[in-house]
């Protein structure tokens, strides 16, 4: 008999494949039940998660999410595509920024994505687990990473503080400030999903500079 859910483990992640039949609600049940049988054995791990088998809408993306946070004490950074090499590059450098959190650094965590002119401010440094759109905007005293689109506005650096960065899956904002530095890229058009493409703000030369991220980049703030 065919399995509702079925768990697999990749580098620096889990997959959960779906069956593509069944009514999500039994579906939720049974990961529900499997993180729980299998909390132990994952303890409290930080990982990206795959999510295989069938198409969820964002609302069941949030769903899977607290149904494993309920049941495990895992700490689920993002949700990627398996095979997807950049969104891999992507997880293992932030483990530099989780790695600073952990160790006394002050940071939090925000787990949605920001829209209809919404703005999120914090003194910390901040990981926003969704994206931020047009018209809405992160500010932070320190730094953000956003595991999703950049599409808004940003922030970072408020209090003066040096080094301060902003990190993103995909950077097409709308306007960017780092201290008193100041970005705004050419006009974009919305609507076109550009291709996966880590990107990094911070100030050179006193300016701001936006780069492909890697984790030697990220490990050098």
């Amino acid at each position: 008999m065919k399995e509702a859910v079925l768990i697999k483990s990749f580098p620096n992640g889990i997959t959960i494949h779906m069956d593509g039949e069944m009514p999500f609600e039994e579906i939720l049940k049974e990961i529900a039940f499997k993180f729980s049988e299998a909390r132990a054995f994952f303890g409290q791990a930080s990982m990206a998660l795959a999510l295989e088998g069938r198409t969820v809408s964002g609302v069941e993306e949030i769903r899977i999410l607290e149904a494993i946070h309920e049941n495990s004490d895992l700490n689920i950074v993002c949700i990627v595509g398996k095979d997807d090499s950049t969104n891999k590059k992507f997880i293992k450098a932030l483990a530099h920024m989780e790695k600073k959190m952990s160790g006394g650094d002050e940071g939090q965590f925000f787990k949605g994505s920001l829209k209809n002119k919404e703005v999120l401010e914090t003194e910390n440094s901040i990981i926003v687990l969704g994206d931020v759109y047009p018209g809405s905007a992160v500010i932070s005293a320190k730094n953000i990473i956003i595991l999703g689109g950049l599409y808004g506005e940003a922030y970072a650096g408020g209090n003066g503080v040096d080094g301060a960065f902003i990190a993103a899956l995909e950077m097409e904002p709308e306007r960017i400030k780092i201290g008193d530095f100041k970005y705004r890229p050419g006009k974009q058009k919305w609507g076109i999903r550009p291709k996966v493409q880590p990107k990094i703000a911070y100030v050179k030369n006193d300016k701001i500079t936006v780069e492909s991220l890697t984790k030697d980049l990220l490990s050098s703030f």
